[in-house]
């Protein structure tokens, strides 16, 4: 009599089998092997990018723009560890960015160089980041060249590295945490495909350092500016989906209950409660000032909810209150307002700085002129691009489309929530990445793939370099009115393209 084997046995459970590992079109591009050359590359940027941004940045000596604010109250953080409480000013914007400004006043002095030096470094940073995010993201150094050359030949953001605002920082801090972010996406997915046994229900990935990170930096970029949470929101719903895409493609049965079993509690302590601590430390001196603004709103009002609550945080919260109301009602007129609309065509920039009556040597009238303008040859290339990326997100599902689409998201279409308000183009300065980032890959349509013609790969690499050389020389051309060269009407003239810039 024969004897069934025991997986043949009737009625004997069989074991749950994983599905094959499954080919997807999204996997992500395995990195170059050219590290040292990335990083001469990155070294190179960087050092160009402070260079430009510090030439000549502490001219002029005046506070020109919000300058009136934020150096003064940076400075006020340096003395008191809080925002003076002056009684007819009102505070609408957390103390971070101020804190890294006073940092320059600390180290410089109370100047024109001092507040905007950390600027300068800010941006520097930036340009370097978004190399190493794209080259990253599309396994090329040379479309991350692409990308690092055209953020540092901007000169919208150029001219915000070269200003004591707090737009830069907001701009630096999402790129480090998304990069970061990018980071835990690639070690989790190598530790997936590289596990001897992944099971049926996964296995326990432990600390995730690059997650905790990303959620600090976030955490900072909220404690800059409030449109920070955007970017916090949309890049942690699109952690979970890597960690959902890592097991589906180990051929793990149930990739979404895997990923929420074993990311989700991860997750919800790296991009929730670290972001929320790393913003409350940001309030350390308002905590500790006796005369904080707002600070003692709870003690003046004892009959409000929750009394079990310090006072200090429903002082707090309170104040947050108010801000919101503030930036939600903020509708006054401004000569230079813009809408998100027009910031893709940088369509409405902003006069910086515009002395009257000033003449050279020989008596003839000169312009100085500073305005915060995107290089035009690159800006006006926005749209058709994120047409592109949009394009290649439907049609390839690809990962580096869906990075750049979720940044545009966050950062730009956002602002249509309230139309209403009063807005600048400065707003755009944590989307702006994200643009650059889907010239680059629309670049790299450009040049082709690396299966295609050798002729091919040629022609479209000239015509990728060609349109580089274009945005860095229109760059340079500008560069008069984004520094305040002394400028005849005529040369002045040359460079107002559009009725809208005067």
């Amino acid at each position: 009599m024969a004897v069934l084997a025991p997986e043949q046995v009737v009625g004997a459970p069989s074991p749950r089998r994983l599905r094959p590992p499954r080919p997807q079109r999204d996997v992500v591009p395995p990195l170059p092997t050219d590290r040292r050359t990335s990083w001469l590359i990155s070294a190179v940027l960087g050092v160009l990018a402070l260079t430009l941004r510090l030439w000549g940045i502490g001219y002029p000596k005046d506070l020109i723009f919000d300058e009136a604010y934020y150096p003064v109250q940076a400075e006020e953080l340096l003395t008191w560890g809080h925002e003076y409480n002056r009684g007819y000013s009102f505070i609408v914007h957390p103390p971070l960015g101020k804190w890294f400004i006073g940092v320059g006043e600390l180290l410089f002095g109370q100047n024109s160089f001092g507040w905007r030096f950390p600027s300068a470094v800010a941006g520097a940073i930036a340009v370097v980041l978004l190399f190493r995010l794209t080259r990253r993201l599309t396994g090329s150094t040379l479309i991350g060249l692409f990308a690092g050359v055209l953020l540092l030949t901007d000169a919208f953001q150029f001219t915000l590295s070269r200003i004591g605002l707090l737009d830069i920082f907001l701009q630096v801090l999402v790129l480090a945490a998304v990069s970061c972010l990018v980071v835990d996406r690639d070690v989790v997915r190598a530790r997936v495909r590289a596990a001897a046994e992944v099971g049926a229900s996964g296995f326990r990935l432990g600390p995730r350092g690059w997650r905790i990170a990303a959620g600090v930096l976030f955490g900072c970029a909220v404690a800059v500016k409030w449109s920070g949470i955007w970017f916090l929101a949309f890049f942690a719903i699109l952690s979970v989906f890597w960690d959902r895409a890592a097991w589906r493609e180990a051929g793990v049965p149930r990739p979404t209950r895997t990923a929420a079993r074993r990311g989700l509690p991860g997750a919800l302590w790296a991009l929730a409660v670290v972001p929320v601590l790393t913003y409350l430390a940001s309030f350390t001196g308002w905590f500790l000032g006796e005369t904080s603004q707002g600070k003692a709103w709870a003690q003046q009002n004892p009959e409000t909810a929750y009394p079990w609550i310090p006072d200090a945080l429903r002082s707090l919260w309170h104040q947050h209150a108010e801000w919101l109301e503030f930036h939600n009602g903020l509708s006054s007129s401004h000569p230079w307002e813009s809408g998100p609309w027009s910031w893709l065509v940088t369509g409405r920039p902003i006069l910086l700085w515009n002395p009257q009556g000033l003449a050279d040597d020989r008596g003839e009238q000169v312009i100085r002129y500073i305005l915060m303008v995107g290089t035009p040859t690159l800006w006006l290339l926005f749209a058709p691009a994120l047409l592109w990326l949009v394009w290649r997100l439907v049609t390839r599902r690809d990962p580096v489309a869906l990075v750049g689409a979720v940044g545009i998201a966050a950062g730009w279409l956002t602002w249509f929530v309230n139309l209403d308000r009063t807005m600048f183009i400065f707003y755009m300065a944590p989307a702006l990445p994200f643009f650059v980032l889907a010239v680059a890959l629309a670049l790299q349509d450009v040049v082709g793939r690396a299966d295609a013609s050798w002729l091919r790969r040629q022609l479209g690499l000239g015509s990728a370099c060609l349109y580089v050389a274009v945005v860095a020389g229109t760059f340079v051309f500008f560069w008069p009115v984004l520094t305040g060269v002394p400028l005849s009407n005529a040369e002045w003239a040359a460079r107002m393209w559009f009725p809208s810039w005067f």
